[in-house]
């Protein structure tokens, strides 16, 4: 080992910087695509990437890249919102069930109708959603109308008897009720959602510009990693596993990497060849033991921004940039290379995408504590609970009301509260309870906000 080696392994972690601090350092770094060093900039900003043009049903998931707005009105005609009798509203004034006002009802489909059908002392059966015929300006509802049947020298023919005055406009949609022509629907950084699909479509939308999914070369190092069944000594692989998936659902575009050793000039290619990707993520070998040598690599190529995060677990997370490249080394324990990617990477993938990083918030259920969480004061702990009892999970991820009865509210059930390299209490858990950095610990029947990192964004 030499002197740099021996001063890193035996020194660890003198100082850990703030979670928000370690978010912003990041985010100006990237935003700016600058790092100053000795007043230098060494980084340059990366080029506006240019939007795809996709059809709706592909567009599910993406973030606009620019405003849409309406190409039609919506409705476009005219139109009964209720089922009844299509009518001249000045032919029901003072109609009352004592006194109903008696109309002729005519056929739509009778070729010999008039241009405007509904005229005076006329009536025409519609239903919701139905074109007003010309000559009608309100709807009476059916509950409103008994029909009659009549003779005549000409034959049958039906009348109703209107029980209720309607006044222009009543039980209709006009033009443009719903959405109006050239109205802004979305603007740019708005990710679609099925129900916006259906929005775009009934407006005369067809395609969308959207912004490019981010690309992220996933990269697990370790020597004792396996992709088979593991021998005595072995790990099998998971992390890279893990954080692909995570970009996937995040709207990344994931390449899963085979691992790498825990070799220098290994690494330091590995991470070349990612650099063409919009961010490069590692996972292990980000501490400060003899084989976390990625810090450093990290550094040789370009600079670490942050290493070391007042966060538990997840504190030997590293950021860096490389060649204009955001490079994030994750820790290899897997419940602390979990926390950290949605620490790090989940809002840097919003950010890249053009969608906003604080308007995506994870879903969340107010619990009531069932044993209490302990922390260590000065770092922000992550405590894996599961849930039992009524469940009412906000899944806007907006945040959940809480329970005015505790009684009636779930209780949140500590998986662990330590234990970074335990997969299962991630596993077998529903979420996280965050302990802000000021607390020491949060003591049981507290009401507790429960983060459900893992749902659907």
């Amino acid at each position: 080992m030499n002197g740099a080696d021996r001063d890193r392994t035996e020194s660890g972690f003198k100082s850990r910087t703030r979670l928000e601090d370690a978010r912003e350092i990041l985010e100006a770094a990237v935003s700016s695509g600058a790092s100053e060093n000795d007043g230098v900039s060494k980084f340059e900003p990366a080029p506006e990437p240019e939007p795809e043009r996709l059809g709706l049903p592909a567009a599910d998931g993406r973030v606009l890249a620019e405003a849409v707005r309406a190409i039609r009105d919506v409705p476009h005609y005219e139109r009964a919102a209720m089922d009844g009798y299509a009518v001249r509203a000045a032919d029901t004034f003072g109609a009352s069930a004592r006194s109903p006002a008696v109309l002729e009802v005519v056929d739509l489909e009778d070729e010999s109708t008039a241009a405007d059908p509904v005229g005076p002392d006329t009536a025409a059966r519609v239903h919701t959603g139905s074109e007003l015929p010309a000559g009608a300006d309100a709807v009476v509802m059916v509950e409103h109308a008994n029909v009659l049947e009549a003779e005549s020298t000409s034959g049958a023919r039906t009348a109703v008897e209107i029980t209720d005055a309607v006044a222009v406009g009543e039980n209709v949609a006009p033009i443009g009720e719903d959405v109006e022509e050239g109205q802004v629907l979305f603007e740019a950084g708005h990710r679609l959602r099925p129900s916006d699909l259906a929005l775009l479509r009934s407006t005369g939308v067809s395609n969308v510009a959207v912004r490019p999914k981010p690309t992220v070369g996933v990269v697990p190092t370790g020597e004792e990693l396996v992709h088979r069944e593991p021998e005595p000594g072995e790990v099998v692989e998971t992390n890279g596993l893990t954080v692909s998936q995570l970009i996937e659902r995040w709207g990344g575009r994931a390449t899963y990497r085979d691992v790498v050793t825990d070799d220098r000039d290994a690494l330091r290619v590995a991470i070349q060849r990612d650099l063409t990707k919009d961010v490069v993520v590692t996972t292990g070998g980000s501490s400060v033991g003899e084989r976390d040598l990625l810090p450093e690599v990290i550094d040789d190529l370009g600079e670490v921004l942050v290493h070391g995060v007042a966060i538990k677990p997840g504190y030997p997370v590293a950021l860096g940039i490389v060649e204009d490249t955001p490079v994030l080394a994750l820790p290899g324990y897997p419940v602390a290379c979990i926390v950290t990617a949605v620490q790090f990477l989940r809002p840097l993938l919003r950010r890249l995408e053009g969608a906003p990083v604080d308007g995506d918030p994870h879903a969340t259920t107010e619990a009531r504590l069932e044993r209490k969480i302990p922390s260590d004061i000065g770092s922000r702990t992550f405590a894996r609970v599961r849930l039992e009892g009524s469940v009412g999970d906000n899944e806007e991820g907006e945040e959940s009301e809480r329970h005015e009865d505790a009684a009636e509210a779930p209780t949140a059930i500590p998986t662990r509260t330590s234990g970074a390299g335990v997969l299962s209490s991630v596993a077998l858990a529903d979420g996280w309870v965050v302990v802000e950095e000021s607390l020491e610990g949060i003591p049981a029947g507290e009401t507790v906000t429960v983060e459900h990192w893992e749902a659907h964004p």
